[in-house]
């Protein structure tokens, strides 16, 4: 929650920050006339309630200057998502990136599959798996994405020790055969 509104406020900061520069630089190039600029200015110190306005913003963009400097240094626990586990002899991470790799070697190894992505999201219950494959068309589909379910879940089963609820394939395409017919003429 904390970094959606964090990058809320940077949106906001930058929209600021942007006008801002827009404007010094109309200043620059001369494109606001002298005379309004002063008339601006003068409005600015005659009205009460523009300087509070202006003093409320300034200190608000102080702030999140402030916040989002602290958060440029702060390194925090941005590590990648992972799987933890507790034995008798210690703490286990085990990446989403590892379970993954697990996942597509075990993929792989089916005869007829040709490019493949996976998707892992761990849940209470154990991990769901999303293979997205290519296939050759050589073999019957419902056989092939069988086999594939089966062999990623024990697997990953076997090798991290975690429970895995639900494996699904996509079957995103075939790969047409390189088949040409010679022409003789």
């Amino acid at each position: 929650m904390i970094k959606v509104v964090d990058k809320l406020l940077l949106f906001l900061y930058s929209i600021v920050i942007g006008c801002l520069s827009v404007l010094l630089v109309s200043i620059g190039f001369n494109w606001l006339s002298r005379g309004l600029v002063h008339d601006w200015i003068d409005e600015l110190y005659r009205l009460d309630s523009l300087k509070i306005t202006l003093i409320v913003a300034g200190v608000i963009l102080f702030i999140l200057s402030l916040r989002f400097f602290i958060v440029s240094l702060h390194r925090g626990s941005a590590t990648a998502p992972s799987i933890d586990q507790r034995t008798d002899f210690g703490d286990i991470r085990i990446s989403l990136e590892t379970i993954e790799n697990l996942a597509l070697k075990a993929a792989s190894r089916q005869r007829g599959v040709k490019d493949l992505r996976a998707r892992i999201r761990a849940t209470d219950a154990g991990l769901d798996i999303v293979i997205r494959a290519v296939v050759d068309g050589e073999s019957s589909i419902p056989v092939l994405t069988e086999e594939i379910q089966r062999s990623v879940k024990e697997h990953v089963e076997d090798i991290a020790g975690i429970p895995v609820t639900n494996v699904a394939v996509y079957v995103a395409n075939i790969i047409q055969t390189g088949t040409f017919k010679s022409r003789v003429e």
